[in-house]
């Protein structure tokens, strides 16, 4: 379950983040490759740019979507759109 409060440091503010859950799978940096990326060192993927078009917030939700799992609730392996600081995209 993915938890606001184990966000890795280097997620820039925003709705899209990742916790300490990823399993650096690759999944959110080949398909939303504008926001995601690769901490090298610790091994996990993060988000380095909020989405900023339509276009890529639907690249974050097709991530998100390879989850399973709707806007609001926890998802699998870290990747998670924070409810509380939406911005008004559609997650899930």
């Amino acid at each position: 379950m993915a938890d606001r409060d184990n966000k890795h440091k280097e997620n820039v503010p925003g709705p899209y983040y990742v916790d300490d859950q990823c399993i650096d799978c690759d999944l959110c940096r080949e398909t939303a490759p504008a926001n995601f990326t690769r901490e090298n060192d610790g091994g996990y993927s993060y988000v380095f740019k909020q989405p900023e078009t339509a276009e890529e917030r639907a690249a974050c939700d097709e991530a998100i979507a390879h989850k399973a799992v709707a806007f609001g609730a926890p998802l699998l392996f870290g990747l998670q759109a924070d409810p509380m600081n939406h911005a008004g995209a559609v997650v899930g």
